[in-house]
């Protein structure tokens, strides 16, 4: 209504005012009444203009109202809480001429809405491109890159070089050391450094040279550039130690390194007796690493079935954790400190927390035999792990089972393995002397890329993340094919352990309530803690 004046209603004898018998909220008719509202410029309507007014009405058990001086009810003071003047209502329209059809010849008429954002079949569309997507994915699925071959026996160790992506070192079981250019796939230097294995190398942080250690006791610092015409290859400098070292490494800022054998022993590069030594009551240690992050801490694996936490300011070991096998070799991720990953000899590998060692992170689960070495990727986000199985798996930190297995048929065990400083690529060393390079995602490919390659592969991998539980992608995308005697032997393991849960379950269904505490997957690894 246009009206902006509210003028008195007469509240005539026969409305009264009583209480109703059943409250409730009703809209009735009102009669004609003629006076109203009214505005300035307008009269009332006469008796021959009649008006229909409604009113709502609310009853309830006892309604007392003020009257006005002038004797009429005013329409606020009987109901000042209901006010119908500009009020606003939202209706349902539906209108069958937008969706009925005049005949039953025409096709059907379907909602349309017409924002260019949105259409009727992306859903459906992007479904198809993210299959297509990951069946393409697996078609160009082509791993391995080159074989870098000369080595006369297995390769035991590698070591990247830490300014340069090119050039990689390894160390094999008959005490020779190569330096490999891998643009080239090719060796660019052979030096004789121990009598025996070379257990472990390290380069120095800035490039400049490398350390060896061999079943010979020795402790050896070679040049990284090569000799020239006429010299001879002698190391920069040589320590005699008093048992053999098993393993090495350096320290990411100073000219410290690391060595363990009998005991962890902590060098300066200027002497050539240890800093600092440690020992907890242990024959012997198989690795020792370096915290990338925290450069003074350092881990070791230890013979009797313990991981060993160091810190380089303190005399005496941190605190050790004690698994029910014995662990290998282990890497702690460079992007956040407080983590590392060891391989085991129950075939499985173990994130941990060094806050909390009771319980590992996460049991990643997926070999058929020992797990001999692992390393991570420069984004700390994956790690790769080298089995006696003779395969090699990549596993996201944080996922319990491998995203992808590469094998071949000449590779046999798998002794060591790393994961290059550009996050592409893949080195592994193994019994059969060869050290092979692999690509760190399975389908990509190398080389530029045009700026609409790039774009496409970026959009096919988002499709691929969006419907990634559909579970015909879901399939295509998991689905590896493995050498038949891994594949049975993972059957085996899995009937195995399905064997050993039920006969839990049965010992604890028939056992007194409580007796038998049910035990998760990633405490039942763990022995103690012992600080």
């Amino acid at each position: 209504t246009s009206h902006n004046q509210l003028h008195p209603l007469p509240l005539p004898d026969r409305y009264p005012l009583t209480p109703d018998p059943q409250p409730a909220l009703r809209v009735g008719k009102m009669d004609v009444c003629q006076h109203f509202l009214e505005t300035e410029d307008q009269e009332p309507p006469g008796p021959d203009k009649h008006v229909t007014l409604f009113r709502l009405e609310v009853c309830v058990d006892q309604l007392a109202l003020p009257r006005s001086s002038t004797d009429h009810w005013s329409c606020v003071n009987v109901c000042p809480f209901l006010f119908f003047y500009q009020m606003k209502v939202k209706v349902l329209s539906r209108n069958p001429d937008d969706y009925v059809r005049e005949t039953k010849l025409d096709i059907q008429r379907v909602p349309r809405n017409y924002d260019p954002a949105l259409h009727p079949f992306e859903v459906s569309r992007e479904y198809t491109r993210a299959l297509n997507a990951t069946k393409l994915e697996r078609v160009f699925a082509k791993p391995f890159l080159a074989s870098l071959d000369g080595h006369r026996d297995g390769v035991n160790c590698m070591a990247k070089h830490t300014r340069n992506l090119s050039t990689l070192l390894s160390g094999s079981c008959d005490g020779e050391v190569k330096l490999w250019n891998l643009t080239k796939h090719e060796c660019v230097r052979t030096l004789q450094a121990h009598e025996g294995f070379v257990r472990g190398m390290v380069v120095r942080y800035c490039g400049a040279s490398f350390f060896t250690v061999g079943d010979d006791k020795t402790i050896k610092q070679w040049k990284m550039e090569a000799p020239g015409y006429g010299e001879e290859e002698e190391p920069l400098n040589t320590i005699l130690g008093k048992t053999v070292f098993t393993g090495l490494d350096h320290h990411q800022k100073d000219a410290v390194f690391a060595t363990c054998g009998q005991q962890v022993d902590i060098w300066d590069e200027q002497r050539s007796s240890p800093i600092r030594s440690f020992t907890w009551g242990v024959d012997s240690f198989s690795s020792v690493r370096f915290n990338p992050v925290e450069t003074e801490l350092l881990a070791s694996c230890a013979s009797d079935r313990s991981i060993v936490l160091y810190d380089m300011r303190e005399s005496a070991p941190l605190k050790k954790v004690i698994m029910t096998m014995r662990s290998n070799t282990l890497c702690w991720n460079p992007m956040e400190a407080y983590y590392f990953t060891c391989s085991n000899e129950d075939y499985n590998l173990y994130t941990y927390d060094m806050r909390y060692l009771d319980r590992p992170v996460t049991v990643h689960m997926d070999h058929v035999s020992a797990v001999l070495d692992v390393d991570y990727s420069p984004t700390g986000k994956e790690f790769v792990s080298a089995s006696f199985d003779k395969t090699i798996r990549i596993f996201p930190k944080d996922s319990g089972h491998s995203r992808e297995v590469y094998h071949t048929k000449r590779m046999q065990h798998v002794i060591c393995i790393k994961w290059s400083s550009d996050n592409k690529y893949i080195l592994s060393g193994s019994d059969e002397m060869n050290i092979r390079l692999w690509k760190a995602n399975a389908a990509e490919k190398l080389g530029v890329l045009a700026p609409r390659e790039r774009q496409a592969a970026n959009y096919n991998q988002k499709l691929k993340e969006k419907f990634q539980h559909h579970p015909q992608i879901r399939r295509i995308a998991h689905h590896r094919h493995l050498p038949k005697n891994i594949y049975h032997q993972t059957k085996e393991l899995r009937v195995m352990k399905e064997a050993r849960r039920r006969k839990e379950r049965n010992v604890r269904k028939h056992s007194k309530p409580g007796s038998v505490p049910v035990v998760s997957e990633k405490e039942k690894h763990v022995v103690t803690v012992v600080k």
